[in-house]
Parts: structure tokens; C-alpha cells; sequence
């Protein structure tokens, strides 16, 4: 994955976007498919790392890493350390993480029907 430069003129059109369109900045916190699995999977509940590795098959650490960081930036996700040894590290949907169930299930239900409609 190529890193896009701050003064390149991709970098100023996709800042531009997400400034005037909403729906593309919103696009860009969860898009791709690991940003929107992790938010799926913590529907559900708080989970550790290692569950949501294990709910993920093919993600790498890194990715996993990259990709909460990134949702914990944005909000969307709270990190919460407990003192203890070996050190304990769960993940939940912040509120506003929590306001994204009812576009996730409508995600999921447009994708059963788009599948289903596919040539095989």
C-alpha cells in the first residue's frame, strides 16, 4: 500500500472531497474491508486483540494494528488497557461507533441481495 504525500495533488483533491462531500469522508474513516469487519465484529461487544485476529482470517497483525489505531483516531473505537501481567488490551465501539449498526446491517443486507442477484 503506497503511501499518498501530503503536498501530492491526490492528497489536496481527496481533502478537498472530504471536506464538501460527507459521504466520501465517511467513506475514507470506514471504508475498506478490514475498518468495516472490525466495527461488524464489535457490534457484538468488546473484544481483545487476538479475538478479532482470530475473527479476521488473513489480516496481519500490522494491518490490524494500522486499522484500529486509525478507527481509535477517528473515534470510532475505544482502547482500554488493564494493569495486569501479562497486559490486558480490549476494544470497543465508542458511542458514536455504536451509530453505525443500522448502516452496517443495511450494508449486510444490500450485499446478501446484490450476491444473490450475481450470475454464478
Amino acid at each position: 500500500m503506497s503511501k499518498v504525500k501530503k503536498t501530492s495533488t491526490n492528497f489536496a483533491n481527496k481533502q478537498a472531497l472530504m471536506g464538501e462531500c460527507s459521504e466520501v469522508y465517511a467513506a475514507n474513516i470506514i471504508g475498506g474491508q478490514w475498518a468495516l469487519a472490525i466495527c461488524s465484529w464489535l457490534l457484538n461487544g468488546r473484544l481483545r486483540f487476538g479475538e478479532l485476529k482470530r475473527r479476521l482470517p488473513g489480516i496481519t497483525e500490522r494491518m490490524l494494528t494500522l486499522q484500529l489505531r486509525k478507527l481509535e483516531e477517528h473515534n470510532i473505537v475505544k482502547r482500554e488497557v488493564y494493569a495486569e501481567v501479562p497486559p490486558r488490551v480490549e476494544y470497543e465501539l465508542t458511542p458514536i461507533g455504536y451509530e453505525l449498526k443500522p448502516i452496517i446491517l443495511q450494508l449486510e443486507q444490500w450485499g446478501e441481495k446484490h450476491k444473490a442477484q450475481q450470475p454464478q
